[in-house]
């Protein structure tokens, strides 16, 4: 197994925006974290992918963060169309490997949850520390700090430079905290992972095997948390956007300069 870096891996685009496409992104993680070469991973989805076209700060993020994987079943279908038979990478499954082999290193890497509502991460961490005897949890904050609780996060934060950083603040909330505070634990290797604390502390649910092996977690989001409809209608924009950028090779979702 060879680990390329950011700089020898070409990545390829959808809609201008990286995806680096690697056969074993937890080995590569792995190393990274092994070497403490800090790196920010991003999850590209058809819905984030929409809302960097509207900001270029979120564009930026994403075109310079060490990782970009296909999260979402637009992006597999979109790079599909452009000859590229790739697999989805769900975050949270990526996520959940790196935590199984986690307690597998002597000694085993040290994890920060930070994020969801008071009570979930830290329920998430009771989890996962049943499941994976040996786990190294060193900390867990939920995501609802005052101004005034956040310099002692920082500050802990900084003591204890995790290896393994979970944000799980929402997009593209996550995003830009990570690109804001990852200066503080500069060898860590940090993950948006959205509601991954909720599904592993078991307060909601993800789709069954046969929707997320078919394309269709989304259908089955939609019908546990209907006010989601309004986010939804990003995929059939990205959708049309991808069908006239294939054609015209427009407008790519790229870094623009205020």
């Amino acid at each position: 197994m060879t680990y390329p870096t950011s700089s020898d891996s070409s990545p390829s685009f959808v809609l201008g925006l990286p995806v680096h496409l690697l056969n074993d992104y937890p080995s590569w993680l792995a190393h990274r974290i092994q070497q403490r070469l800090g790196c920010h991973v991003i999850t590209l989805n058809a819905e984030m992918t929409m809302q960097a076209e509207h900001s270029p700060t979120l564009a930026q993020m994403i075109h310079t963060a060490e990782l970009v994987i296909p999260d979402g079943a637009g992006i597999v279908l979109y790079l599909k169309l452009h000859g590229r038979h790739v697999d989805r990478c769900p975050g949270i499954e990526l996520s959940a490997e790196l935590l199984m082999r986690s307690h597998q290193f002597t000694p085993p890497w040290s994890i920060f949850f930070f994020g969801g509502a008071p009570g979930v991460a830290e329920k998430a961490a009771e989890v996962w520390k049943q499941k994976a005897p040996g786990i190294a949890i060193v900390g867990v904050q939920n995501g609802y700090l005052t101004p005034d609780d956040q310099p002692a996060f920082l500050e802990r934060l900084k003591v204890l430079q995790p290896q393994l950083i979970y944000v799980g603040l929402g997009v593209p909330r996550q995003e830009l905290w990570i690109a804001q505070h990852r200066y503080m634990c500069p060898n860590s290797v940090w993950i948006g992972v959205g509601g991954s604390f909720d599904v592993w502390a078991g307060t909601k649910a993800r789709a069954p095997k046969w929707f997320c092996d078919n394309h269709l977690e989304w259908v089955y989001r939609l019908y546990q948390e209907p006010w989601r409809w309004r986010r939804m209608s990003a995929l059939p924009k990205f959708a049309w956007r991808s069908l006239v950028y294939r054609f015209t090779k427009r407008n790519p979702v790229s870094i623009r300069k205020s």
